[in-house]
């Protein structure tokens, strides 16, 4: 059947009877935490000292955890002297389908390579790993989806590690999305820590050439410094419940940086840098921690924040962080009026899995099962009904 529309007008109807209420209940928690960022902004051995408390109480929890630059810093791109090699990586996949006739996945990574200032042609390459068989069942266990995209994120920055051996001079290297992996932890926790352990190899191995690597989260909605302020407004009491206080609730560090009448970055300028106080930090340790700081890639009158992570390595080098900064500026420039790193639009173009490309592979991977005599299954019936139906389903 199709959407019961009039029960969906009804329900936009009370959700917008709604709006003015939400509207200032927003705007009251934004003047608080406008208030908390000016009374806290360099107040930082106070602030870790409350994070440091609070993760006791919660040695879960996820905030922005402040070095040495005060909370409403705001650093322009400074020049640099070297031409770097830029190198970019992205991934997409096929899920395993249990209504297919054939049960199969597909890691497929774009990778472009590119000399900046340079007038000789990007380097694109793509690297595409069919799964089947045993491939699906790691440790014994159906492979996820998450599982999947987790076997992609780790696929993207091997090729990163790949690309980037041999190369002369200044390198930098990015994704899309955090730099951390993330996914599927309960669902196969040893096919997980093994995933982490070749991943932290890679993030070694790039330190040790003095690769600039880093992870672009293009539109965050993390309050990861939100989070810091509220854990800064928190009594002695409130810290031992924390899950439960949330005093700038509706909050962004979004928000917050780029807000577009009272930006705290103007544009091309970056925040301070802050590290990752999370669960995490007991597997990504030295020079593997996991930083943060936002960048405003927008225009004047149109801020733009994206978070920009990087590992201890970089943050810690004011020279590669420069680096860093320029290249981001200057890539999401090239892209005009929807301002995102060049290189990865490219990257994901090369990676992007089709349908049409989806059904030509289980076709083929079905000819050739065949062929050999191997049994082949055939679709579900649930699929074959909703084949003939002719609408496509959105998750």
């Amino acid at each position: 059947m199709p959407i019961n529309y009039q029960e969906i007008h009804s329900q936009i109807r009370a959700i917008g009877a709604g709006a003015q209420e939400r509207r200032k209940r927003k705007e009251e928690a934004q003047a608080q935490a406008r208030e908390a960022l000016a009374s806290f902004n360099t107040q930082l051995d106070y602030l870790r000292s409350k994070v440091d408390s609070a993760k006791e109480a919660d040695p879960n929890l996820r905030c922005a955890y402040p070095l040495e630059e005060a909370l409403a810093s705001s650093f322009d791109v400074q020049p640099v002297s070297v031409s770097p090699t830029l190198i970019a990586a992205d991934g997409s996949q096929i899920n395993p389908d249990r209504h297919a006739a054939v049960q199969f996945g597909l890691v497929n990574v774009g990778a472009i390579v590119m000399q900046a200032n340079s007038s000789a042609a990007p380097l694109t390459e793509t690297e595409s790993v069919l799964l089947y068989g045993d491939d699906l069942l790691p440790n014994g266990i159906p492979m996820s989806e998450g599982m999947v995209a987790l076997r992609r994120d780790l696929a993207e920055r091997q090729k990163l590690d790949e690309l980037s051996k041999g190369i002369e001079g200044a390198v930098v290297t990015f994704t899309d999305g955090p730099i951390e992996l993330w996914s599927a932890k309960g669902e196969d926790a040893s096919a997980y820590e093994d995933f982490i352990e070749k991943y932290k190899g890679v993030l070694s191995r790039l330190q040790s050439r003095g690769v600039v690597t880093a992870g672009y989260v293009d539109k965050p909605s993390a309050d990861l410094v939100v989070r810091l302020l509220e854990i800064a407004m928190a009594d002695s009491e409130q810290i031992q419940h924390l899950r439960e206080f949330h005093p700038l609730r509706g909050v962004s560090d979004r928000w917050l940086y780029g807000a577009r009448e009272k930006p705290l970055l103007p544009p091309g300028h970056r925040s301070a840098v802050f590290r990752i106080q999370s669960s995490s930090e007991k597997r990504y340790t030295g020079v593997l921690s996991l930083h943060f700081f936002y960048l405003n890639v927008g225009t004047p009158g149109h801020p733009w924040p994206v978070r920009v992570e990087v590992p201890k390595w970089v943050a810690d080098d004011k020279e590669k962080l420069d680096l860093l900064h320029a290249v981001l500026v200057e890539q999401c420039r090239m892209m005009g009026s929807r301002p995102y790193p060049y290189l990865l639009h490219r990257a994901h173009e090369t990676a992007v899995v089709k349908n049409e490309e989806k059904q030509q592979i289980e076709q083929l991977l079905t000819m050739e099962l065949r062929k050999h005599k191997e049994d082949v299954d055939d679709g579900s019936y649930k699929q074959s009904a909703k084949d003939l139906g002719g609408r496509n389903k959105y998750v």
